[in-house]
């Protein structure tokens, strides 16, 4: 269930309310495109800035337009256990597949710490839950020793890895049991992370592409490296585009010019400078996805 191309799907916004018609155009456009799943609330759905009410809106609405035709993967994590619990029992008794829970950001705990906060809601949440780790954006980066160790636990499925270390990926892989999942956190590091034991990504670059990163993750699924290389490189000038500013800046002005969402972020998020909005309409010409 938890492998293949997966959607790290953005909150489209309208005068500052949730957008649920775009965003149902959203789902429909990866569903038929071939993405594996859709994550919704994550960092690059600007999970940060919406409240609960939001939050758990944007969830439900999710699972009524997917309709059971792929997995939904909610985003649940907070710096606070409490906090996380409770988003991750709303996902739970909604209807989700499983939650993905990113470590507690700002308060850096210590590695016991990152062990009772997962397994805390764990043990009281009976659902498959994805760990998340990125410390770009957290101030702490979860040991491989305590990943194996939370692997333990039987509905700690897998781990979104986006340390950016390929090194922290093989030990996570050599220590945790085989049927744990390792997903990629970072579009760029897919291919070396697959070709090192991962079974997909969480991707930013999907909500674009979908159809090529789809194509890219099973042929290396299916032992076709070649085939995944070539999408590897002919896909990569798009992965690191979508990071010239801070996700989702980035990947929502791309949807923007695409015609499929409006230019709305959520403060403290801004619209790109003029210079790098430039290079990001250059790059969807170059891919043939604006004229």
């Amino acid at each position: 269930m938890f492998q293949g191309s997966i959607v790290a799907i953005v909150t489209p916004f309208k005068d500052g309310r949730f957008d649920r018609k775009r965003f149902k155009e959203l789902i429909e456009f990866q569903i038929s495109s071939g993405t594996d799943a859709i994550v919704p609330v994550g960092c690059t759905g600007e999970a940060a800035t919406l409240s609960h009410e939001e939050h758990k809106e944007v969830i439900q609405y999710t699972l009524e337009i997917v309709n059971k035709r792929v997995p939904v993967i909610a985003g649940t994590g907070s710096n606070s256990t409490s906090e996380a619990l409770e988003l991750t029992e709303f996902a739970h008794s909604a209807g989700c597949d499983a939650a993905l829970i990113i470590t507690p950001y700002y308060n850096k705990p210590m590695p016991d710490g990152l062990y009772k906060h997962y397994r805390t809601i764990a043990e009281n949440v009976d659902m498959p839950i994805i760990l998340y780790n990125v410390p770009s954006r957290t101030g702490i980066s979860i040991l491989p020793e305590t990943v194996a160790k939370l692997a333990e636990i039987k509905n700690i499925v897998g781990i979104k890895e986006a340390s950016g270390s390929l090194d922290q990926v093989s030990k996570i892989i050599s220590l945790c049991r085989d049927d744990f999942v390792v997903l990629s956190g970072d579009d760029s590091l897919t291919l070396p992370i697959m070709s090192a034991g991962g079974k997909g990504v969480i991707s930013v670059a999907a909500n674009i592409m979908p159809g090529d990163v789809s194509r890219m993750v099973r042929a290396a699924l299916s032992n076709n490296w070649n085939e995944a290389q070539k999408m590897h490189i002919k896909l990569f000038d798009m992965f690191k585009a979508l990071f010239i500013e801070t996700n989702p800046i980035p990947v929502k002005t791309c949807l923007y010019l695409m015609k499929k969402i409006d230019l709305e972020l959520r403060m403290p998020l801004t619209p790109p400078s003029e210079e790098n909005l430039k290079k990001l309409e250059n790059i969807l010409k170059r891919y043939g996805l604006i004229k």
